[in-house]
Order: C-alpha cells, then structure tokens, then sequence
C-alpha cells in the first residue's frame, strides 16, 4: 500500500516549518547548504597578527623633518622599471592632447 505523493509533500512542508528547513520538493540546487555554513571570514583574520607599523608609515611620520631614508623596495622597482625603459619593454607612456585639438575636430565635422 503506497502513500499518495500529495500526502508525502504535505506531510514535508510541515517537516519542513517545524525543524526551520526550506521546503524543497524537486530537489533543486539551491545553495542552502553553503548559506547554513558559519562565515569564516573572522577566523581567517584571527589567523594573522595585525599590523602593527610599516616602513611607508615611518617614512610618512618623518616627512615633516626632511629626512633622507632608503627604501630598498621601492629602489629595486625603480631598477627594474629602469631596465624594462632601456630594453624598450616598459608601459608606453599616455598620450596626451591639447584642449584646443578637440574644439578644431568639432567644428570641421
């Protein structure tokens, strides 16, 4: 002796309000699963120490006093920008156009 479907879907909906479920009957992919899951964000974060000063930070703090630092980072990219220049293969620089350029175009048309 089977149940009737419509039995078995009633008899789920109800399932379904009572534990707080989304009432599914196809089986569809709705992602309910992945929206259940805690967020892991906050724990991600607890994995790392904050930061605390960076060599930008100082280097901002002493501006003021005309202070001469070196910043290796920053004069290893310089370098390498320097050598991507001399063998032609750094950014083509912006062109740039003179305001009055535009307003002739505009009025020949």
């Amino acid at each position: 002796m089977s149940v009737p479907r419509a039995r078995m879907l009633d008899l789920m909906k109800a399932q379904c309000q009572l534990f707080s479920t989304t009432f599914n009957p196809e089986g569809l992919r709705l992602g309910n699963k992945v929206l259940r899951k805690r967020l892991l964000g906050p724990t991600y974060v607890s994995w790392y120490p904050p930061k605390l000063v960076t060599h930008k930070d100082i280097l901002r703090e002493f501006a003021p006093l005309q202070l001469t630092v070196d910043d290796q980072k920053e004069d290893v990219r310089r370098d390498h920008i320097a050598g991507l220049k001399f063998r032609g293969k750094s950014a083509p620089k912006k062109i740039r156009t003179a305001p009055d350029a535009h307003a002739k175009n505009k009025k020949k048309k």
